[in-house]
C-alpha cells in the first residue's frame, strides 16, 4: 500500500462508492434506457460546454480546521476519466470495421465509455500553506489501445479500441485564520475542469470532463470542524463557508476527525458501507439483496450482454451467480441500535432453528387456527368478510378494494401486539398462486366486516 493509500484507507470504501455511484445500474446492459444516461454525479465538464449547458466547471470546498503547529495537510482529487469504447470486427482481408456487437461465447461486446480511476495528490504544510496558496495544475495525455479479441473457434474475431482524450484541470488549496480565542483556519479546495475541448452535445464533452469528482483531505495533525454538526461557537463561522457542488463531511474511524471526504453525493460524517454488503452494485438507491436476487434471475443471454458491457457489470454478474445462501441472508437487514444496548459479542450467538420472525417460533401463536373478534363475530382462516378499508385510506389500491368480498387465510399478531388478517380477494385469478406462495392482502380488524353483517 502507498503512501497515500495508507492515509485515507479507512475512508477509501466510501470514497469509493461515491467514485462509482451510477457507473453502471441494473440491468447492467449497455442497451437498458438508465445506462444511455450515465455519469450525473461530479461532473466537471470543460468551460465551453459549462457555458452552453449550465453544467459545473469546479467544485468548491470550505471547511474549518484547528491544525496543531506542525501540521500537514494531504489532499487527494479523485475522479473518473471517461475512455470511449468502440468495437470492430475483422474482415477477410485482416482489415477491421466498426460494428454495432461483437458476439464473442462469453458475452456480447458493444460501443461503451469505460471509467478510468484518476488521482491528483498534494501534501502542504499548513504554516507554508498560511504564507501562500498552492496552485497545482495536472493534465491527463489522450492515450489510444486496442485489443484484438478471439471467436469461439480461437481465431480473432475483431478487436477492442479505447480512446482517452486529454484533461486538463487544477487544484488550489489556500487557507485564512479566523478571528476569534480560539486558532482556526478556514481551509479553500478549488478543483476545476481548465480545458479548451469544444463540444456541441453532452457525450462529446464528457470524455474531456472530471468525472465524480470527490476530494479528500487529511490533517497530521489537528481536527477539522463538522459542516453537519459544528459545536456552538463555531456555528457562526461553519454558516458562512461557501460550498459549490460538493459537501464536505468528516470521514474515517467514528469519533476521528482529521479526515474529510468532500463528496458530490451529500453524505451524514463518517459515512460507511454496510458490513453485510457482499460488493458493490453501483447502485445506492436500491436495496442490496433486491438487486442481488434479480441480477440472479437474469436470463443467460442477458448475463452475456452484461458481461460485455462492462468488467465491473461482469463481476456484478458473478457476484451474484456466487453469493452462498448465508451472505444472502444478511443482506435481509440488521438492527443496528440493539448493538448499542447489547454491545459486540465476544462469540457468534446460537441461531436458533426457527428466526424469530417466523409464526412457527412462538408456539403460543397459531395463523391457522387463531380467531380475532369483529365486532360481535369470531373471525378466522375460512371466514367470509367484506373489505372497507376506506376508514384508514392508507393506500390508494384501498379504494378499488372497497366493498369487495374476500376469504380469511390466516391472523397473524406481530411483536407489537397488533393483529393482522390475511385474505384473498374473491375473484381473483391469482388467489390460488398466493395461497401456494403465502402472498396475501392484509387488514386489521377495523378496515373489514363479517360478510354476514354485510
Amino acid at each position: 500500500m502507498t503512501a497515500a493509500a495508507e492515509r485515507f484507507a479507512t475512508a477509501r470504501q466510501a470514497a469509493d462508492a461515491v467514485l462509482f455511484e451510477g457507473y453502471v445500474l441494473y440491468p447492467y446492459r449497455a442497451s437498458s434506457a438508465k445506462n444511455r444516461m450515465r455519469w450525473q454525479f461530479g461532473v466537471l465538464v470543460p468551460p465551453v460546454w459549462a457555458s452552453a449547458s449550465g453544467e459545473p466547471v469546479l467544485q468548491r470546498t470550505e471547511i474549518l480546521m484547528e491544525p496543531r503547529a506542525d501540521a500537514a495537510l494531504h489532499g487527494e482529487l479523485r475522479f473518473l476519466h471517461a475512455q470511449r469504447r468502440t468495437v470492430e470486427r475483422i474482415l477477410i482481408d485482416g482489415e477491421f470495421e466498426p460494428t454495432d456487437e461483437l458476439q464473442l461465447p462469453d458475452r456480447v461486446l458493444v460501443p461503451w465509455d469505460e471509467g478510468v480511476e484518476e488521482r491528483v495528490e498534494v501534501s502542504v504544510d499548513i504554516a507554508a500553506l498560511t504564507a501562500e496558496d498552492v496552485v497545482l495544475p495536472f493534465t491527463v495525455p489522450a492515450t489510444e489501445d486496442s485489443e484484438v479479441v478471439n471467436g469461439a473457434d480461437g481465431f480473432p474475431a475483431g478487436r477492442v479500441v479505447r480512446r482517452r482524450e486529454r484533461l486538463e484541470g487544477v487544484l488550489r488549496l489556500s487557507a485564512e485564520e479566523l478571528p476569534g480565542p480560539y486558532r482556526v483556519l478556514r481551509l479553500t479546495a478549488v478543483a476545476e475542469n481548465t480545458g479548451s475541448a469544444l463540444a456541441s452535445r453532452r457525450e462529446e464533452a464528457l470524455p474531456h470532463a472530471l468525472v465524480s469528482a470527490h476530494l479528500m483531505l487529511r490533517l497530521t495533525a489537528g481536527y477539522f470542524v463538522s459542516m453537519t454538526d459544528p459545536p456552538e461557537w463555531a456555528k457562526a463561522a461553519v454558516a458562512e463557508c461557501r460550498n459549490e457542488n460538493t459537501w464536505p463531511v468528516l470521514a474515517g474511524d467514528d469519533g476521528a476527525a482529521n479526515v474529510v471526504l468532500s463528496s458530490p453525493i451529500i453524505l451524514e460524517d463518517h459515512p460507511r458501507i454496510a458490513p453485510e454488503s457482499p460488493g458493490a452494485l453501483y447502485d445506492a438507491t436500491e436495496i442490496d439483496e433486491i438487486l442481488a436476487l434479480r441480477t440472479a434471475a437474469l436470463t443467460d443471454e442477458e448475463k452475456r450482454q452484461a458481461r460485455g458491457t462492462d468488467d465491473r457489470a461482469a463481476a456484478v454478474i458473478d457476484l451474484a451467480d456466487s453469493m452462498p445462501p448465508e451472505v444472502m441472508e444478511r443482506l435481509h437487514g440488521a438492527v443496528r441500535a440493539l448493538r448499542e444496548v447489547t454491545g459486540p459479542q465476544d462469540s457468534p450467538a446460537e441461531v436458533p432453528e426457527t428466526p424469530w420472525w417466523d409464526p412457527g417460533a412462538d408456539a403460543s401463536v397459531d395463523p391457522a387456527r387463531d380467531r380475532v373478534m369483529v365486532g360481535d363475530t369470531w373471525v378466522a382462516a375460512g371466514s367470509r368478510v367484506v373489505l372497507q378499508p376506506g376508514r384508514r385510506r392508507t393506500d390508494a389500491q384501498d379504494l378499488f378494494l372497497q366493498g369487495r368480498s374476500a376469504q380469511v387465510e390466516a391472523v397473524l399478531h406481530d411483536v407489537d401486539g397488533g393483529v393482522h388478517l390475511a385474505v384473498t380477494v374473491d375473484g381473483d385469478p391469482g388467489a390460488e398462486i398466493r395461497r401456494e406462495q403465502g402472498r396475501f392482502l392484509y387488514f386489521q380488524p377495523d378496515e373489514l366486516a363479517p360478510l354476514e353483517d354485510a
